[in-house]
């Protein structure tokens, strides 16, 4: 099992920048695919950003592409997700999810495929 804690949230104004941590521990981190996730209050989770094991893939939900970018640091076990350009509509709690490595692309996209989550951290950006 993967233990999975994110750090980073809060309170910013719409424009702003915020950068989220997930540190992981309990599983060799490089074996790992990494993707973030967000629920807002009366919504369905839904997907944000991933990337694969080496990181020099990334995928992203369509509203956050040019604005958010995630990586990962092998070295530190943790993965981050960048955040800039903030838009009121991010207000969010933020999830870190972990996976075994994908095999297709589509996988990265569905909570389904990823067997431990975080806490969350809670985003909120105002207008």
């Amino acid at each position: 099992q993967v233990q999975l804690v994110e750090s980073g949230g809060g309170l910013v104004q719409a424009g702003g920048s915020l950068r989220l941590s997930c540190a992981a521990s309990g599983r060799s981190f490089s074996s790992l695919s990494m993707g973030w996730f967000r629920q807002a209050p009366g919504k369905e989770r839904e997907f944000v950003a991933a990337t694969n094991l080496s990181g020099d893939r990334r995928y992203y939900q369509d509203s956050v592409k040019g604005r958010f970018t995630i990586s990962r640091d092998n070295a530190k076990n943790t993965v981050y997700l960048q955040m800039n350009s903030l838009k009121p509509e991010d207000t969010a709690v933020y999830y870190c999810a972990a996976a075994n490595a994908f095999f297709s692309s589509s996988q990265y996209y569905s909570g389904r495929s990823y067997h431990s989550w975080g806490q969350g951290t809670q985003v909120t950006v105002s207008s």
